[in-house]
């Protein structure tokens, strides 16, 4: 079996319990949210001047093992051209996002992120996580699914219960309810403080944009099974019978976990995105036909 890492389906008799999920496919999905949601702070700042629009982007870089290398073909900003603002420094950020995000939206998926602290350094650490294949579990810890995780049996078989999928709905149906437009300008409207909270993790180059499009390439790799995904015990987790399935990194397999109808929400609003914010066609992975 291949190292789990933090991406176990469930192990059961845990502290009583006859199933308990380790609970960490929704992290991905909030680290996404995080993203398009942090961002809309700045609709509410368009009237306050800024300085100037930031210097082009450098060419994308190699994506990090297990995701393979983008096309390393110069590239413009990600983003739409807009009118520069003035942001409050990287560490005074916090009470800005909580306020005006708080009228973006009143979803509690939303909510319950902006009660953690950190918020822009948090979901830039998530991005860079997701870009490189990898959980943002630490980052997120702040944001839990209310139900536990549930699978059931299928003859000789486990499978996944369709009401654990539910769990994810309204982080997936959040996600569709936000205008791919939109978020792209608010994207390039909050970039500069994005950029410091990258360079702070070991970037210098301070290229978010590389990192932004290697998470949404990554995720949108990931397949959608047309049927029942069958579960297998290796030890005292549960893994994906299915080789493909298992061989996934733990960022697409949080994603998979979410349930069909959530994955397709999801994956056709992060390719709108991906078109807003100037990604060519070629360079996402293409629809995948049923």
């Amino acid at each position: 079996m291949s190292e789990l890492d933090d991406r176990e389906l469930y192990r059961p008799e845990q502290e009583g319990q006859e199933t308990g999920p380790r609970r960490r496919a929704w992290m991905w999905v909030v680290a996404v949210l995080a993203v398009l949601a942090a961002v809309g702070v700045v609709l509410w700042l368009t009237v306050r001047r800024g300085e100037s629009p930031p210097p082009q982007a450098a060419a994308a870089a190699g994506r990090p093992a297990p995701v393979p290398a983008l096309d390393a073909a110069p590239r413009g900003e990600l983003g739409p051209d807009v009118e520069p603002i003035d942001l409050p420094p990287l560490e005074l950020t916090d009470p800005v996002v909580r306020d005006l995000l708080r009228r973006l939206s009143a979803r509690p998926e939303l909510a319950a992120w902006l009660a953690s602290d950190n918020l822009i350094r948090s979901l830039v650490a998530s991005i860079d996580n997701v870009a490189a294949g990898k959980t943002p579990a630490r980052h997120l810890s702040s944001i839990r699914p209310s139900r536990p995780f549930q699978a059931q049996p299928r003859g000789e078989a486990v499978t996944i219960d369709p009401r654990s999928y539910a769990r994810y709905d309204g982080l997936a149906d959040t996600l569709e309810s936000m205008d791919p437009a939109n978020l792209a300008r608010l994207y390039s409207l909050l970039k500069p403080r994005m950029r410091d909270a990258y360079r702070e993790l070991g970037h210098p180059e301070g290229d978010i944009d590389a990192a932004v499009e290697r998470a949404l390439v990554h995720l949108l790799e990931t397949p959608v099974p047309s049927g029942e995904i069958l579960l297998e015990r290796q030890g005292v987790p549960y893994a994906f019978r299915d080789p493909a399935l298992e061989r996934l990194s733990p960022a697409q397999k949080q994603l998979l976990r979410m349930g069909p109808r959530n994955v397709l929400i999801v994956k056709d609003r992060l390719r709108e995105i991906a078109g807003q914010l100037g990604i060519p066609a070629e360079r996402l992975p293409a629809v995948q036909q049923d």
